[in-house]
């Protein structure tokens, strides 16, 4: 599947965030302020997704709470399914036009190959955890000022 190139421009920089299905967001965050020391910075409602987030730094990469916000949202199915836990790993990548080309190319099931807004003010994109060895992958870019029509 992965060709071992490295196509420059394309890549993934850095880990971008953990996101941890929870029941209870007010609850988590609890937990999470204590175990790493300090609170959230953020909480956001993306309606489109039935979820309700809250965000912690860590280093250079954050911690995404998820909390359903409906029965038939993605998170309230996977809690279901799963219960609470790890979610996804998400990848901050600077054109997510072209890394949806290349991860296509090289055998990657893309979920929705169009972007679209997320928390946090980025387009994201999801590929298939049957393409990724069990781990469902976002790819987040950062919305600029042209993009936020989405």
């Amino acid at each position: 599947m992965l060709s071992g190139v490295e196509i420059q421009g394309t890549t993934m920089k850095k880990i971008e965030h953990i996101g941890i299905a929870v029941k209870n967001i007010e609850s988590a965050n609890k937990v999470y302020k204590s175990l790493l020391g300090y609170d959230h910075y953020k909480s956001e409602e993306v309606e489109s997704e039935g979820v309700k987030t809250s965000f912690f730094t860590c280093g250079e990469s954050k911690i995404e709470l998820l909390e359903a916000t409906k029965e038939n949202s993605p998170i309230a199915k996977f809690i279901e399914k799963r219960g609470e836990g790890i979610h996804h790993i998400a990848f901050a990548v600077d054109d997510i036009y072209l890394e949806i080309n290349r991860l296509k190319k090289e055998g990657f099931v893309v979920l929705n190959e169009t972007p679209k807004k997320g928390a946090d003010n980025k387009l994201v994109v999801f590929l298939h955890p049957k393409s990724t060895h069990g781990v469902l992958v976002e790819l987040c870019q950062e919305i600029n000022n042209n993009e936020n029509n989405l």
